[in-house]
């Protein structure tokens, strides 16, 4: 009698197809940043120096990003790692999330000191820079836009490379005003906006990378309704220990016991199993095991 079984082959990392558009905004990406915190250095603009925190983010963001998948697909099921280190990706993003709070943490506290004593700002060159960093940042954007559907490692570089664009705008924005009014103080302003307005996408990216390390089921897989549909199969009489997790995006896994019947077919039974949960819920990750009614040993569950 077949008891258990996997039906399953580990994909690749969801970020394994990206790494030409990675590595080509990491380079646009980094050689900008130095121009915006040189720049923003120069023309004393808090505002800029505001976006070039953010592109140093996005640099380390993205050279991150890289890292993981690489060391990912290096290192994949070696020294009993069976998943390999495809969760890099995660932390990656993560990691992006905390950086970014630590970029808008200081951009605030700066702005408070210069809203008290106004510092002059050399517009024309702060102006010049924000346009060129807005056009380095949607090229950017357009490269990883596809791939961050994919992979949350993707998404977190593209994230702030999304939120640098906006932060290039207000940049631009805040030259344009000093230079027509000299009205000083709308560049702390302007790099104040720029930190709040990432903040809260920061805490969604960062939310969405805990669960997966904490290994809560996804949110658009109802726990309840996979049971229900196991249970809907025939001469199926129980379910439990049912555990549904992710490993990376993308890369959903299920674990469950299923009681039957003694006059049902395991076989069957099992093979029907893996069918719903892959054509119902999109998850070929399963690992189920079948059991008779009076199999009492894994009894005590979830």
């Amino acid at each position: 009698m077949r008891m258990g079984s996997d039906h399953n082959h580990i994909p690749k990392g969801a970020g394994e197809g990206h790494l030409r558009v990675l590595s080509i905004s990491f380079v646009l990406i980094f050689v900008f940043m130095v121009v915006e915190v040189i720049g923003g250095i120069v023309t004393q603009s808090l505002a800029l120096l505001s976006d070039a925190g953010h592109m140093v983010t996005d640099a380390i963001g993205l050279a991150m990003a890289i890292a993981a998948i690489r060391i990912g697909l290096r290192t994949a099921q070696s020294r009993g790692r069976t998943y390999g280190l495809r969760r890099l990706e995660v932390l990656a993003a993560l990691a992006n999330a905390l950086m970014v709070f630590g970029v808008a943490a200081y951009v605030l506290w700066e702005a408070l000191k210069r809203l008290r004593d106004p510092v002059e700002v050399g517009s024309s060159m702060m102006l010049t820079i924000a346009i060129l960093g807005l056009i380095v940042n949607i090229i950017a954007m357009k490269l990883l836009r596809e791939s961050s559907q994919e992979s949350i490692n993707v998404e977190g570089a593209y994230l702030e490379v999304w939120a640098d664009t906006i932060g290039s705008l207000g940049v631009i924005l805040a030259a344009v005003v000093i230079r027509f009014t000299g009205w000083q103080v709308v560049d702390p302003l302007i790099g104040v906006g720029i930190a709040i307005f990432i903040v809260p996408r920061a805490w969604r990216l960062g939310r969405k990378a805990v669960k997966i390390l904490l290994q809560i089921a996804p949110d658009h897989i109802d726990v309840d309704d996979v049971r229900s549909s196991l249970e809907g199969i025939e001469d199926v009489t129980g379910i439990h220990k049912l555990h549904i997790w992710t490993i990376s995006t993308g890369e959903n896994v299920v674990s469950a016991h299923i009681t039957v019947t003694p006059e049902g077919d395991h076989h069957e039974v099992l093979d029907i199993a893996a069918d719903v949960l892959e054509t119902k819920y999109g998850i070929t990750n399963t690992t189920v095991q079948v059991e008779p009614p009076d199999h009492t040993v894994c009894a005590e569950d979830d």
